[in-house]
């Protein structure tokens, strides 16, 4: 079994800072990638930011330059730093991890249990 735990959520006044964290234990042989997904009330879960294990990074659109998403690979954690909220932002966060539980075999997509952002006014 593989576990994400995350933390980091809360409620901040625009323009505030938040950081997320989320750490993967359990079964893991290697992990590949690592993001940060949310999910707006009403609206679809979307992309937010992803990190390759070479640190390569991917920002939406809607984040770029105010968020910064980073890794720990030898605490297999991701944290992603949340500057400059606002209100669009609130959501549920989910962390996302890929990876492989032994060596060869197929390749998993493990989510968090979300965290809650709340930006207000």
């Amino acid at each position: 079994q593989v576990h994400l735990v995350e933390s980091g959520g809360g409620l901040v006044q625009a323009g505030g800072s938040l950081r997320l964290s989320c750490s993967a234990s359990g079964s893991i042989f290697n992990i590949n990638e690592m993001g940060w997904y949310r999910q707006a009330p009403g609206k679809q879960r979307e992309l937010v930011a992803t990190i390759t294990s070479g640190s390569g990074s991917y920002y939406a659109d809607s984040v770029k330059g105010r968020f910064t998403i980073s890794r720990d690979n030898a605490k297999n954690t991701v944290y992603l730093q949340m500057n400059s909220l606002k209100p669009e932002d609130t959501a549920v966060y989910y962390c996302n991890v890929r990876g492989f539980r032994f060596r060869g075999g197929p390749e998993y997509d493990w989510w968090g249990q979300g965290t809650q952002v709340t930006v207000s006014s």
